[in-house]
């Protein structure tokens, strides 16, 4: 078998109709379209989704979940990538350099998965689930995350109501 001798199987190029092309051929006249109608005319198809006027069913079901913004701000990072790091010391900006978190990241995680033999000391802005950290420390190394505390807001106070005016309906027209 040789490259110039492929062909494609039986039956698998079929010709395509060229409608509109006279009586003779069959596809002439209304080119398989029939007669009149909204299918007929050139441009006639309608919008996709669109019911014929009925309210289409993407505006019939409620609105439902969101798109978080800050989902690709905490990055998981996986015991089995740890193993194939080069350093001892693990940071945010360490496996940004490995290629292993994207540059965007403000954050990383570590989860248990696949094993990890190396001792390696874990500092920074990255964290490490209850298991992850039992196999760091495990295998010789420490974890040391740095609590950022964040303020809750002073609550505002509610406004006290206005004290009624005396004398009951003296500034009222009746």
């Amino acid at each position: 078998m040789r490259l110039n001798s492929l062909k494609p199987a039986p039956g698998a190029n079929k010709v395509r109709h060229r409608v509109g092309r006279g009586g003779g051929s069959g596809w002439g006249k209304t080119a398989g379209r029939g007669h009149k109608g909204q299918k007929a005319r050139s441009g006639g198809f309608h919008k996709l989704g669109f019911e014929g006027g009925q309210m289409p069913l993407h505006r019939r079901l409620p609105k439902r979940g969101f798109t978080s913004l800050t989902r690709d701000d905490v990055v998981e990072v996986r015991l089995s990538d740890l193993e194939k790091l080069a350093v001892a010391e693990v940071d945010l900006a360490a496996l940004r350099s490995a290629g292993i978190v994207p540059h965007g990241a403000l954050g990383a995680k570590i989860i248990v998965s696949g094993k990890l033999t190396k001792k390696l000391a874990v500092k920074g802005d990255v964290k490490a689930s209850k298991g992850a950290r039992a196999a760091i420390e495990g295998a010789g190394g420490k974890v040391e995350v740095i609590e950022t505390k964040v303020e809750e807001k002073p609550k505002k106070e509610k406004k006290k109501p206005k004290p009624e005016a005396k004398g009951g309906e003296e500034g009222q027209k009746a």
